[in-house]
């Protein structure tokens, strides 16, 4: 038996999150893709039959009262509050992280309205779609749209920024951003920010009350585990709800929904994010995902404490199975700068990944040349982690 194999059996004996790794659906597979979609949590397929037979099938439309169907995109925001440090009230769930991404941003450019400002700086690195949208807001609010790598913010920000789109982490390489430090930037230069935590929330602290963020958007089929194509949420700070002017004014956000007047009024609140009817089957799913956090010991500051442990020993185990210059981590080494993820740069990715998936270990590939691991603390082991990475070296010997 290796050294490693001992060692990741101490460290699985050891690990204070174990017991959450029963709350899922799993098998024998390493399934290293939480940052994708995460693995489906055991109370959820009860709750759907629940919804869709008894909710749905005998309730009918009784369900939006007797159900709590109406009352549900903010009541399941305040689940997910605690998870990225904000207190209730502030959160509304419902959507695409694209429709929220464009919602917040053109709120953003709003809130600075009559300042004379009239540019857009747009993380370039970002996700396509996030660039996407920045694109088209930048279009519908006159502004001109400037791409800047995160760490050169500081130095681009100016009188004429209006807003900042930003990732808490970089989706291809797992880098962490300094979210404190460059919402101060932001702010210093009159700005407002937006981050996307889609690649963050569920995996590690992100304190948006604390650190005096605007608007934040996140996807919930990650590291929430809410299922594919679960919807998102929007994050408005209380001291600019009643400044926040929606671009898709629907008639869930009017202040009174049912009253069907001509002229729109906003809703107090967050419940100014809402536009339609919300998704209530896939909505209803992500609640009971949420159930997972419940209990003792599942607190995110364990998460994240495992999260880097788990990391730390994957790229351990790289280091020590995989033959030098056969890979190269392109995600950073220092935890203050690492998600919840391990990029490694290898030539031939797309193939090495496919026969990894093959042989029980799932992880994505990026093009044109990243193998990319999502650690889920939730229920990824050590044990998982060393299998992983000696699978890996394995096949690129």
């Amino acid at each position: 038996m290796s050294e490693l194999v001992v060692k990741a059996e101490k460290l699985d004996a050891a690990d204070e999150l174990a017991g959450a790794r029963s709350r899922f659906v799993l098998d024998d597979v390493v399934y290293l893709d939480g940052n994708s979609l995460g693995a489906l949590p055991v109370a959820v397929p009860g709750r759907v039959e629940d919804v869709v037979r008894r909710q749905w099938g005998e309730l009918r439309i009784r369900s939006w009262d007797e159900s709590g169907w109406w009352t549900a995109p903010e009541r399941i925001g305040d689940r997910i509050a605690p998870l990225v440090g904000a207190a209730a009230g502030q959160i509304v769930v419902g959507d695409s992280t694209s429709v929220n991404v464009f919602k917040a941003l053109v709120a953003a450019v709003r809130m600075t309205a009559g300042s004379g400002r009239d540019e857009i700086v747009v993380d370039a690195t970002t996700f396509p779609t996030d660039g996407y949208i920045a694109e088209s807001a930048a279009r519908m609010t006159g502004c001109t749209l400037r791409p800047v790598a995160p760490a050169e913010v500081p130095g681009a920000l100016g009188d004429r920024t209006a807003a900042v789109l930003l990732n808490h982490v970089d989706y291809r390489t797992g880098r962490l951003h300094d979210l404190p430090a460059l919402t101060a930037a932001v702010h210093a230069a009159g700005a407002v920010v937006v981050w996307d935590l889609c690649h963050s929330a569920g995996a590690l602290p992100v304190g948006l009350d604390e650190h005096g963020v605007d608007l934040a958007v996140g996807c919930t089929y990650k590291y929430l585990n809410g299922g594919p194509g679960s919807p998102a949420y929007l994050y408005v700070r209380r001291e600019l709800q009643d400044r926040f002017d929606s671009p898709l004014p629907g008639w869930n956000s009017h202040a009174e929904p049912f009253g069907m007047r001509s002229a729109y009024e906003p809703a107090a609140g967050a419940l100014r994010g809402r536009v339609g009817t919300p998704d209530i089957l896939s909505m209803l799913a992500l609640e009971a995902a949420l159930e997972v956090w419940d209990g003792g010991g599942v607190s995110i500051g364990a998460v994240r404490a495992k999260s880097l442990a788990l990391t730390d020993f994957f790229l351990e185990c790289v280091a020590s199975y995989v033959p030098a210059g056969r890979v190269e981590s392109v995600t950073p080494v220092a935890h203050a700068e690492r998600g919840s993820q391990v990029a490694l740069r290898c030539a031939d990715a797309g193939d090495v990944m496919k026969r990894l998936i093959e042989r029980g270990v799932v992880g994505d590939f990026r093009h044109p040349d990243v193998l990319r691991f999502g650690f889920t603390p939730l229920y990824v082991g050590f044990g998982d982690v060393e299998r992983a990475a000696r699978t890996l070296g394995d096949l690129v010997r």
